[in-house]
Parts: C-alpha cells; structure tokens; sequence
C-alpha cells in the first residue's frame, strides 16, 4: 500500500474522532518509518504524543476507540424486536 493511501485512511480517522469529540485539536504524525502517532495541540504550538507510534492498522483502530464513541442507530423494529424478546423471556 502506498504512503498517501495510508496517511488517508490514517487522516479519516482523525476526521472521524475531531467530528465525535468536537475538538478540531488532534492531530496526526508520521514518521520515515510509516509509523504514526496521535497528537492533541496544548496550545503555544506545542503538542502532546497520546500514543507511541504505531502501524497504520493499529493507528487507525487506536483512534476509532479513543475519545467519546457515536452511539449506535437503533431502529424503530429494532426497538420493537428488542421488546418481544423481553416479553418472551418473562
């Protein structure tokens, strides 16, 4: 996989965490290595490391779990189904 894919994906991670948190302060690094860290901004241009710098595959899913998640959408028949389960198990 080529560097600009995996910064991509790398970066639509970020996208997706500074949308969930509504902190447009995070921020990616990479090094020679394709190795990539988390960074939040602590203002004054400087910037804390939240991670140690990882693989593209483990970045990514570093990030989708850090910070607050996006509850998951529940459907009306969802709801509905969830009910007769509850009403067949008393």
């Amino acid at each position: 996989m080529r560097s600009s894919a995996r910064s991509t994906r790398a970066s639509a991670a970020i996208d997706r965490l500074k949308r969930r948190s509504g902190n447009d302060n995070y921020s990616m690094s990479m090094n020679s290595g394709a190795m990539f860290s988390l960074l939040l901004a602590t203002g004054g241009g400087d910037s804390e490391r939240l991670c140690e710098p990882m693989m593209m595959e483990d970045f990514v899913a570093f990030v989708n779990a850090y910070g607050p998640q996006t509850p998951k959408r529940v459907s009306k028949l969802d709801i509905e189904f969830s009910k007769q389960l509850t009403k067949k198990s008393e």
